[in-house]
């Protein structure tokens, strides 16, 4: 299981703030456009784009790496009432800055602060199982995959994939 924490990394995560509106779309928009990771609607708009991440219960983050926004994450409950005590997360790295450490440094930091804020695990509820990058990663963490949903995602090219519920405990 994963050990590093996300200050290890050298990268700056911060809460966002209004301000940060244009960069966290600058983040979203390839990643929705591009439709292989994100359940999102492909033509999902800019103002639909951020409602959804800054929604009500959402704590939004971003990675910054030598001050450029390489990132962004929320943390929420994943349920309410009875449900409440596990969290949920959604994370996206900037395209142009995959594979250098950001969505690791994001994960280990939504860890820590689910761990600060009393969630007692962490849930993922639809990972694409064609991204394996996130799904070995997640895996590196400690989640595991505790369900399969057949088919649940329309690839723009694979077809129809598979969806994840991965799981673990803080």
């Amino acid at each position: 299981m994963e050990t590093v924490s996300w200050q290890d990394t050298g990268m700056r995560i911060r809460e966002a703030v209004e301000k940060d509106a244009e960069a966290i779309w600058a983040i979203l928009e390839p990643i929705i456009r591009a439709g292989e990771t994100y359940p999102q609607p492909r033509d999902m708009d800019r103002a639909a784009a951020l409602a959804y991440w800054f929604s009500p219960g959402h704590e939004v983050f971003l990675a910054e790496d030598d001050g450029e926004i390489v990132g962004t994450y929320f943390l929420k409950a994943n349920q309410k009432g009875g449900g409440a005590h596990i969290a949920n997360c959604g994370y996206i790295t900037a395209p142009h800055a995959t594979g250098r450490g950001v969505a690791r440094a994001m994960c280990a930091h939504s860890l820590e602060r689910a761990r600060k804020r009393g969630f007692r695990a962490m849930q993922f509820n639809f990972v694409v199982s064609s991204n394996e990058r996130a799904v070995r990663l997640w895996q590196s963490f400690g989640f595991e995959i505790v369900g399969r949903l057949p088919k649940a995602f329309e690839h723009p090219t694979l077809g129809l994939v598979d969806a994840y519920v991965m799981y673990r405990q803080l």
